[in-house]
């Protein structure tokens, strides 16, 4: 039976500002669980508001071990004004730009979970190069260009240890959803045609691999 977030992370997690559905949270849920075991750091890529922070943080807690997760704050492309997914609440009135930081806080502050979790304030690929520790589980879910989604794949991959696990969100095969999950698609076929990575389960939009060989 694959571990569940108690009622009240699972509370949290649903009133947190994002776009994650309750499945694929759970899905999530388990996966960090699982990588948990290994005793290394939970990386999420793509912080957004922290709704997908709040599992990873409780299930670090639960292995004793620590979430990070590294977003830059002003939005990927379709949360920008004009685009569907945007949100007026997420924009700093002062300089207008989004900036879901305070938010992201907030959220962690609420679950009470924040001592549990590292927040890198940068962008993915510049904080990958100075990145050298290995990590149990690898979460990419930002950008969804294929610029954006190969840059994490590229800078985040190769610090997933040996039997950890590479998560992957919005994964669409249907060419309809070239904006919102081929890229990421791309890069999950990617991931298992280098031989390094097996899939390990698929739940909707959610793929977990697990690290089985050498290289991406």
């Amino acid at each position: 039976m694959p571990a569940a977030p108690k009622p009240e992370i699972l509370a949290a997690f649903e009133s947190a500002k994002g776009f994650m559905p309750v499945g694929e949270g759970l899905a999530l849920y388990a996966a960090a669980v699982e990588a948990g075991r290994l005793g290394l750091p939970l990386l999420e890529v793509g912080t957004y508001c922290g709704r997908s922070t709040i599992l990873l943080a409780d299930a670090a807690r639960e292995a004793g071990v620590t979430a990070i997760t590294v977003d830059h704050h002003r939005g990927s492309e379709e949360q920008q004004p004009g685009w569907e997914y945007h949100d007026p609440e997420t924009v700093d009135p002062e300089i207008g730009l989004m900036d879901t930081l305070p938010t992201f806080r907030r959220t962690l502050h609420r679950a009470g979970l924040e001592e549990h979790v590292i927040a890198l304030v940068g962008r993915s690929p510049q904080v990958a190069k100075v990145w050298n520790s290995p990590l149990a589980l690898v979460f990419v879910d930002g950008g969804h260009t294929d610029e954006h989604a190969t840059a994490d794949y590229e800078g985040w991959a190769p610090h997933v240890a040996d039997g950890g696990l590479l998560v992957i969100h919005d994964v669409f095969p249907d060419p309809v959803d070239e904006f919102t999950g081929q890229a990421p698609y791309r890069v999950y076929l990617r991931a298992l045609a280098s031989g390094a990575f097996t899939e390990v389960s698929a739940t909707d939009s959610l793929r977990v691999l697990r690290r089985t060989g050498t290289g991406v």
